[in-house]
């Protein structure tokens, strides 16, 4: 064995007191057996030795790793610096020779295929000689790009008629009273905000072109008149709550504005719709579910709602009671409530805030919004809505919801007629 010298070492014990000590001879009386086996070659190894080995060089590879992070975090527990972060050279990749693919055969560039119409245009040849015959053309296919100024001044007719009313011939079509054209507006929307460019740069490239346009007017063109867009994402978050059987919802911190406020997020795979609004409370997130519309309807799935939300029975039969169950808007609902003593109770929970998120769920169902739709969201609070709530937890931490009406038993259970 390699430590068999270890036993005919001659051991001294020198009794001082209760205890022995032990004394081991000089290291010069100290000689090892010769008959100690060198360590075996590595082409003498058996297979299955070798892939041991490998797996021991692995295990070690690892744990030299984790000793250097350990390392790491202590220096920085310490607050001292840690390894410094160098790239790899560049200089090792431009000594080694190239690949013999790389030199015999070039990469070539693809075809091109322009996104755009071409406009055939044929060149002569100059000088023929008399007797040359004609093989047909050869193509040769140029892309270039033309950015120019143009400036329209319609006149207008302007007519009196004998009553002194006066008549003014409108602009064509997509001319508005900016006095800039689609084509440049559509230009400076799509810089600004999916080529990120800023402000003066977006005045400098106009005016380099020549275009007469100043800082001011330009970011009128960005935020004054987006009716238009306003009107399309609200009809894409319409369509999406309609059809979608799914939708995940989350909202974050966002400062429009210099104030801070709250941006919502409601999307599955084919749609995403983003709001920005000053809370992140249930009442504003039924508010936004509600897709534009502004009314507040009184029907079984509000009233499932505010018997969920422990709304006293008295009041919710007191609501029922009145004919009218479609309120315009916020004003009129407010006035409505007023009317029927719920601004008057100082009760938990808050019978004017129960009820307004009753007839808020009442006008999202009306409108054929998620109707058993599932929905994904983190379970925080202000997502808690419908008539009935199941949540199951997903693997990567998000609650997949549904709602639902309350069935007739539940209705009936709580003295209400189904």
């Amino acid at each position: 064995m390699v430590f068999s010298w270890l036993e005919r070492l001659p051991i001294i014990v020198a009794k001082s007191g209760p205890a022995g000590i032990f004394r081991l001879p000089r290291l010069d009386s100290v000689r090892f057996c010769a008959d100690v086996p060198p360590p075996p070659a590595l082409s003498d190894l058996s297979r299955g030795e070798l892939e041991a080995l490998l797996e021991l060089f692995g295990k070690v590879a690892a744990l030299e790793k984790v000793v250097a992070e350990q390392r790491d975090e202590i220096a920085r527990l310490k607050g001292l610096k840690g390894r410094p972060s160098i790239r790899p050279s560049g200089m090792d990749k431009g000594t080694e020779p190239a690949k013999p693919a790389q030199q015999d055969k070039p990469r070539r560039r693809g075809k091109v295929t322009p996104r755009v119409n071409i406009e055939d245009r044929v060149e002569k040849a100059a000088a023929v000689p008399e007797g040359s015959r004609f093989m047909g053309h050869e193509p040769f296919l140029v892309q270039d790009l033309i950015i120019s100024a143009s400036a329209t001044c319609y006149q207008r007719e302007r007519w009196v008629t004998p009553d002194g009313r006066t008549i003014l011939a409108p602009v064509p079509e997509g001319i508005d009273c900016r006095h800039f054209g689609p084509e440049l507006c559509r230009f400076v929307l799509m810089q600004y905000h999916q080529g990120q460019w800023t402000l003066p740069r977006l005045v400098a490239l106009l005016r380099s072109v020549g275009v007469s346009i100043s800082k001011r007017q330009v970011q009128r063109l960005l935020t004054d008149k987006q009716e238009g867009f306003v009107s399309e994402a609200r009809d894409v978050l319409r369509a999406g709550l309609e059809s979608s059987p799914y939708v995940s919802v989350d909202d974050t911190g966002a400062r429009p504005k210099a104030r801070n406020g709250f941006c919502t997020r409601i999307g599955d795979d084919w749609f995403t719709w983003f709001g920005t609004t000053s809370s992140k409370s249930r009442l504003n997130f039924l508010d936004l579910w509600r897709a534009g519309h502004s009314d507040y309807v009184l029907n079984d799935a509000a009233y499932g709602y505010m018997l969920k939300h422990a709304l006293s029975a008295p009041l919710i039969a007191r609501l029922m009671a009145e004919p009218q169950t479609d309120v315009a808007d916020e004003a009129a609902w407010l006035a409505h409530l007023e009317r029927l003593d719920f601004t008057a109770l100082d009760v938990t929970p808050n019978p004017v805030r129960v009820a307004t998120e009753g007839a808020l769920w009442g006008s999202v169902q009306s409108h054929r919004f998620l109707c058993d739709a599932v929905v994904l969201n983190d379970d925080a609070g202000q997502f808690n809505v419908g008539g009935t709530r199941c949540a199951e937890s997903t693997p990567n931490g998000w609650c997949t919801s549904w709602t639902r009406s309350p069935t007739s038993s539940e209705r009936h259970r709580h003295g209400f007629a189904a």
